[in-house]
């Protein structure tokens, strides 16, 4: 019988983390960054803390992939990532992501120009305020939402 256990308990592993993910309610994020970005990683373990699961991706530039997906140059950041079909550029935190994905607005996505101190992932002293846009594939921004230190 303990053997006939033991056999079992990989695959209720599996149907434990798999029904963890589908619990959750978040699709898996496709992040794409430089090998040696550190806040980026920071990032993704902001979206990791929150109930997102992450699959990071390096590349040796990310300007190729930031054009080919509507990112305009003036409003990109360190990173980019993608979820349910909309493009995350830069720091955006995981509670703006949720607020995207139930809401459905018809823009392309998501923005946190530059890198703002106090950003998910940026986090230190003298955090600023700042927005996070909309943007759409005709280059138009709108504010999605304002943060505060």
């Amino acid at each position: 019988m303990p053997r006939l256990i033991a056999m079992f308990i990989p695959v209720l592993t599996a149907v434990f983390l798999l029904a963890g993910e589908a619990w959750s309610g978040n699709p898996e994020v496709q992040v794409y960054k430089t090998p040696t970005c550190g806040c980026c990683s920071k990032w993704i373990e902001h979206l990791e803390a929150n109930g997102f699961s992450v699959e990071s991706h390096d590349l040796p530039s990310l300007a190729a992939l930031k054009r080919s997906n509507g990112v305009p140059r003036s409003l990109s950041s360190c990173h980019t990532a993608f979820v349910d079909g909309y493009v995350i550029e830069g720091h955006v935190s995981a509670q703006d992501i949720e607020r995207l994905l139930e809401q459905r607005p018809t823009v392309a996505g998501l923005v946190v120009p530059g890198m703002p101190i106090g950003s998910p992932g940026m986090e230190g002293r003298n955090p600023q305020r700042y927005d996070v846009l909309t943007f759409t594939a005709d280059g138009e921004t709108s504010v999605f939402s304002t943060h505060q230190p």
